[in-house]
């Protein structure tokens, strides 16, 4: 899709199943179960979608997805779905994996970060993007690579060793920006030093939500996965940040968005916030004249 001078793609890495109660922490599942129907696992469906932002200076992809080095226990607990789709979905956008100039983590979770390398055909482990710089928080990087006992199951090793051994790491500090028009923005309350990505140009923008607000479902305040370290600071940072995106006409790209993985925000007749569907292949953002 056009997007002022940029150009960004929508790239699923296909599906996943995580537990509906995680998802929806403390909100009953009778109140998330009808538009996120759960399976006889209490699982929901979700899928793992990141973003490639073609820019002229550089190749952009925001977070990887899961990846391909999954073991038949986690595979099944999980219901990966295979194959995985990332490199099929860039090819689809004529971008090799030799053309990635730039790899942004939101942060390193494995549902996430699971992508950004691989295991060769001789059984090692690969930098799968060779001539891109991958950036992390500086602080998220710490955490994954000595996680407590929470956290242990989602940072793994085989997603992180290989970036440091390769020095392909551009570890950042807060809000900064990656390349011209790409940024970005510490959230806290899923991690500690969890981000959220803009993408501006032409007097457009859209944000890469990340776990902020994973789906379209939880757009509502009170809708923080368990998952989330810091709920509180969730529900602050979404109590000023919705109003934000309403008023500046951001598009929203929600990355575990089974249907819906894109949309507008606004407000149904009870004042609620609710999103509007956009069709990525269907919509172009032109570049807006100043007046």
């Amino acid at each position: 899709m056009k997007f002022g001078d940029f150009e960004i793609f929508l790239i699923e890495d296909g599906d996943f199943r995580l537990d509906g109660g995680a998802m929806f922490g403390v909100v009953p599942k009778m109140m998330w179960q009808k538009s996120d129907p759960a399976d006889d696992r209490n699982r929901i469906q979700l899928s793992a979608n990141c973003l490639l932002v073609k820019t002229p200076e550089a190749t952009v992809l925001i977070d990887t997805g899961l990846g391909g080095k999954w073991d038949d226990k986690k595979r099944d607990m999980f219901a990966v779905a295979e194959p995985r789709l990332l490199m099929s979905e860039l090819a689809r956008c004529d971008v090799l994996k030799e053309d990635v100039t730039h790899v942004v983590q939101s942060h390193l979770h494995f549902d996430h970060a699971g992508g950004g390398t691989y295991i060769d055909g001789d059984g090692e482990l690969k930098v799968q993007f060779p001539n891109a710089k991958y950036y992390a928080q500086r602080g998220e990087w710490e955490i994954a690579n000595n996680p407590n006992l929470r956290d242990r199951m989602s940072y793994l090793p085989e997603n992180l060793h290989p970036l440091n051994d390769a020095e392909v790491l551009e570890l950042v500090d807060g809000d900064v920006e990656v390349v011209p028009g790409i940024r970005y923005r510490v959230t806290g309350g899923h991690t500690k030093h969890h981000a959220i990505v803009y993408i501006e140009s032409g007097g457009h923008t859209a944000v890469f939500n990340a776990d902020l607000i994973p789906t379209a479902s939880h757009v509502h305040v009170p809708y923080v996965m368990g998952y989330d370290l810091y709920p509180q600071e969730t529900m602050d940072f979404k109590t000023h940040f919705l109003p934000e995106v309403h008023e500046g006409n951001y598009l929203m790209i929600f990355e575990h968005g089974p249907k819906l993985k894109a949309g507008h925000l606004t407000r149904n007749d009870k004042g609620k916030w609710v999103v509007k569907k956009f069709d990525m292949e269907q919509m172009e953002y032109s570049v807006q004249e100043d007046n």
